[in-house]
């Protein structure tokens, strides 16, 4: 009841437009000091900032950001829906394809679904337009597009569960690869429907020339190639997590030079910006955990984990059970507060389910991207809103709601045949 209580009070704060930050980190120190004394709350939350800042593993988080700074201030994103446009512009849908596949590109080095969509819908949605696509096939294609990469690494949200769960960062990474290109593959199917159901939805687009491509594709392969290096040195065992991040940044930082992209005002801008990203990202997380600290001193998990086991649920009901409350919570919360809200609670029942916890990791970020695009709060939707006013928000979500049913098959898949997640795990770690 205690838990119920406080639970209740940082909804309450949270629709009142606290910072979801400040209502965890409130809300769990509350709890705390309810449940032990106010010293012993204290104490704890002293504890936590101290350990959470000074934190090693937690390096790796503003060098991932600031590569993926670099990446945007670099301007890859035209080249990028450019090298895509060059291979699939020719088909039904190729340019909406192309939008896919380049934002699943950018978001997966960028690290952030939000910069993906503000940034692809500048790019893709006006050629979308010249050549006579749909309103709700460009806008949807851009919107979904932009969570595809948050499940291919370097991922963000990846990193937060692995720091907040205690698991092996670089393990995660392998285990999002899989799911991450079978997703980049139903939403291209997604398309392939919608424009089979209504060919004037995404008309034709011209065939490039090999020789076109392989210009288009000249403009893009350092950008591949950074790609490789940092992934391939942390599934080679070359480097470690942390490493690699701040390989991959200096790496961004020389792309940007070579293009020139960087002036010195705009460098200091990069940097100001990654720690402004960092300092929120850190605050948010310092608030997770105290109240996660809240939770398991009021056992809740274990008293979760009790009742699942008093009546006798398999792991397969338990993930059942969790995917119907994501769904609906994800109607009314962004992917961060659900991530930090909900692991801590669903993280021991799981355990004690047998799930493996890498494999609850991706299938968590995976319910998170669909949240970013289902009504009524899909953040992917009000931010493209926001970047093409124009364009209604009822025309987005139904332009949506293929890619929604692509993400729910990509789920069924995962919980069907968790090797999907679990292959390249175990091969590498």
């Amino acid at each position: 009841m205690i838990v119920a209580g406080f639970l209740t009070l940082l909804f309450l704060l949270l629709f009142l437009g606290l910072p979801i930050a400040f209502g965890m980190g409130l809300v769990g120190t509350l709890g705390f000091m309810t449940l032990t004394s106010t010293d012993a709350g204290l104490a704890m939350v002293g504890q936590v900032v101290y350990d959470t800042t000074l934190s090693y593993q937690l390096s790796i988080l503003p060098l991932f950001i600031l590569m993926g700074n670099f990446i945007s201030h670099a301007r890859m994103s035209d080249d990028l829906y450019q090298a895509a446009n060059a291979f699939l512009g020719h088909r039904n849908g190729g340019l909406a394809m192309a939008t896919i596949a380049a934002s699943g590109g950018f978001s997966a080095v960028c690290g952030s679904s939000l910069a993906t969509v503000s940034t692809m819908s500048k790019v893709a949605i006006p050629q979308m337009r010249r050549f006579g696509y749909s309103d709700g096939l460009a806008a949807g294609s851009v919107a979904a597009g932009g969570t595809v990469g948050i499940l291919i690494p370097p991922s963000v949200v990846l990193i937060l569960y692995g720091i907040l769960t205690e698991n092996n960062i670089g393990a995660l990474f392998a285990a999002g690869l899989i799911p991450g290109i079978l997703g980049l593959i139903l939403y291209v199917g997604a398309v392939r429907i919608i424009v089979f159901r209504n060919p004037n939805a995404g008309p034709k687009g011209d065939r490039c020339s090999w020789r076109e491509r392989l210009h288009a594709l000249s403009k893009v392969w350092v950008l591949l190639m950074l790609f490789i290096i940092v992934l391939g040195g942390i599934y080679g065992g070359v480097f470690t997590s942390t490493e690699a991040a701040g390989i991959g940044a200096f790496g961004a930082f020389v792309i940007a030079l070579l293009r020139r992209a960087l002036t010195p005002k705009l460098l200091l801008a990069t940097l100001l910006d990654s720690a402004r990203t960092t300092a929120m990202l850190l605050m948010v997380l310092v608030g997770a955990i105290l109240f996660g600290n809240f939770i398991n001193m009021a056992q809740f998990p274990q008293q979760l984990s009790g009742f699942i086991s008093a009546i006798e649920l398999n792991a397969f009901e338990v993930i059942l059970v969790i995917t119907l409350i994501y769904l609906v919570i994800g109607c009314v919360l962004e992917s961060m507060s659900m991530l930090l809200l909900t692991v801590p609670i669903f993280y021991p029942v799981i355990i004690s389910a047998g799930i493996d916890p890498i494999w609850f990791g991706i299938y968590t970020v995976i319910v998170i991207e669909i949240s970013l695009i289902t009504p009524p709060i899909g953040l992917n939707v009000f931010v493209l809103k926001a970047t093409v006013p124009d364009i209604s928000l009822p025309t987005i979500f139904k332009g949506l709601l293929p890619f929604i049913g692509a993400d729910i098959v990509r789920l069924a898949l995962l919980i069907a045949f968790p090797s999907l997640a679990l292959f390249l795990a175990n091969l590498f770690y």
